[in-house]
């Protein structure tokens, strides 16, 4: 039987590895492999199949918004009337709500790289007996384990 559990590199992996052992699961059966965390520059424009959820759209067209009814009201009073000024307002809005979106994404969250919540970084793979995988099934989650799942042979 094969057990496959995720662990965060820590100390606690190292004990689960020495528990592991004292409950007789030689060494040659217990694997563990690191994993390598994805590095890469988010992308500014999201695509179908592909979104982060970060908009640059929000506050664009927010802006937008308020800007083409304010242009509308002036427009009355205005040369060109109340729908150039409102298509006006709104594009100059929608650029206005763009560039502060854009200058936040670039400038403040590029500095905070912070990961959120718990991430997997070591695959631990454990070949046992059948007697054995309730007792290290059991110890891989008192070890903290983020995940554990058991294959058949």
């Amino acid at each position: 039987m094969q057990i496959f559990s995720t662990f965060e590199h820590s100390t606690y992996l190292e004990l689960a590895i020495t528990s592991l052992e004292k409950i007789g699961v030689k060494k040659e059966h217990i694997l563990a492999v690191p994993l390598i965390n994805r590095v890469e520059e988010r992308r500014l424009f999201d695509t179908l199949h592909r979104a982060d959820g970060i908009s640059l759209f929000d506050k664009g067209a927010a802006i937008g918004t308020a800007f083409s009814v304010i242009g509308a009201s002036v427009g009355f009073v205005l040369e060109w009337g109340p729908i150039y000024w409102g298509l006006i307002g709104a594009a100059s809005g929608f650029m206005i709500g763009f560039i502060i979106d854009y200058i936040i994404f670039k400038m403040i969250h590029k500095r905070k790289k912070v990961v959120r919540g718990k991430k997997s970084e070591v695959v631990l793979v454990v070949e046992c007996p059948n007697e054995l995988v309730e007792k290290v099934e059991e110890v891989l989650w008192e070890h903290l384990a983020l995940g554990v799942a058991k294959v058949g042979s």
